[in-house]
């Protein structure tokens, strides 16, 4: 568990340092930008929010307030407290056209800055766990490497980074978004912005 829980922050902090980050969208206050490398694409969404970082930071490491801004999240449940850093969930997503509705196992790991300038993180990645194995109503998905970076602007605003390593499981909710017909990632961004402030 100790290891997991250091790949998981170490993993997160490490895509977010990889050189190549290309900008594709920039909004008032959300900035968009994406990572290729092979057959991996990477996403980074940058949003300003005017609140404290210890507060963004606090909202939003409780994963059972995610479906009041994250529409891809239907249900959240926590299956295991491993400590008060560590927890995993199970969270369905609503199926996308086409598609079986998915679901995913996964450890989310926080960490708070131990230095001024350093980031609250929340990593996210995929575990298994035998206490649920797939069920045949969901199609069991990945999640490789996500997570939010919050750094602190000032007294009363931060800027909050969400990262997401895309695997094929994610896909369809992505697919739309990047090629223009949908605007699903700049609409999460606004509404988690909103739910935060």
């Amino acid at each position: 568990q100790a290891y997991l829980s250091y790949s998981n922050i170490a993993a997160l902090t490490h895509l977010s340092r990889k050189p190549g980050w290309d900008i594709t969208k920039t909004l008032d206050n959300v900035k968009i930008w994406t990572h290729e490398e092979g057959a991996v694409l990477s996403f980074k969404v940058e949003m300003q929010v005017k609140i404290p970082s210890h507060v963004a930071f606090s909202l939003l490491s409780d994963f059972s307030l995610r479906q009041r801004w994250d529409r891809h999240f239907q249900t959240c449940e926590i299956l295991q407290a491993v400590s008060e850093e560590e927890k995993i969930y199970h969270v369905t997503s609503a199926p996308m056209t086409g598609h079986q509705p998915r679901d995913f196992i996964i450890l989310v790991s926080l960490r708070q800055p131990c230095r001024p300038q350093e980031p609250y993180t929340v990593a996210v990645r995929s575990v298994t766990l035998e206490a649920m194995p797939p069920s045949p109503e969901f199609c069991r998905s990945e999640i490789l490497c996500a997570g939010f970076q919050i750094y602190s602007s000032s007294s009363s605003s931060c800027t909050v980074c969400y990262f997401n390593q895309v695997t094929s499981g994610v896909m369809p909710y992505l697919a739309a978004n990047l090629t223009g017909s949908s605007k699903s990632i700049e609409d999460t961004a606004l509404e988690c912005i909103k739910f935060l402030e």
